[in-house]
């Protein structure tokens, strides 16, 4: 667990790190951080306007972002797979996170690690593949290490298995999958 502290201390005190997700490696931070998500869409080279997925181990952790109904929160638990859900944004939910989206991109994590860590700290954390734009994702902490250097502050290792497919999204109102 000492290792999972550390991560999260990195977290709390406005840092980022690269951490496994369910399909790849993933670059992290907390969500209400607006420097810290800066810093990662830099080293992504990718725009605010785009917008972010926040993940956690549970919905709670989720709900200051959201403005979800029974029926979503029973849709999203139903399902099996992972999938990140676009759903309807709270007021609370920052600019730098939905970018110019009406809606926010969540996903409750069945990864191990990543449960670990949003339960430790007891809040969501930010969720984007770990690669600079044009180049594939991250699949191993090495390969991050390699992109991105001494420019994250905590590199996450894992034995957990990941998929290399990114996560499904769908669109919890319209049912429509995005990817």
């Amino acid at each position: 667990m000492n290792i999972i502290k550390q991560a999260a201390d990195i977290i709390l005190n406005g840092g980022i790190i690269s951490y496994p997700t369910e399909s790849v490696f993933g670059l992290g931070c907390d969500p209400m951080s607006e420097l810290a998500v800066q810093r990662i869409l830099k080293l992504k080279q990718r725009p605010v306007e785009k917008g972010l997925i926040i993940i956690a181990a549970n919905l709670q952790q989720l709900a200051p972002y959201i403005d979800i109904s029974v029926d979503d929160e029973k849709n999203i638990l139903r399902e099996t797979q992972p999938t990140t859900w676009l759903v309807k944004k709270s007021s609370e939910a920052p600019l730098w996170i939905c970018g110019t989206h009406e809606k926010i991109a969540i996903r409750v994590s069945q990864h191990p690690e990543v449960i670990q860590l949003c339960n430790f700290m007891k809040q969501a954390i930010v969720s984007t593949s770990a690669n600079p734009a044009g180049h594939p994702p991250a699949l191993s902490n090495a390969q991050s290490q390699l992109y991105f250097s001494n420019q994250v502050d905590f590199y996450l290792n894992s034995n957990s298995p990941m998929s290399g497919t990114p996560t499904r999204i769908q669109d919890i109102h319209t049912g429509s999958v995005i990817r």
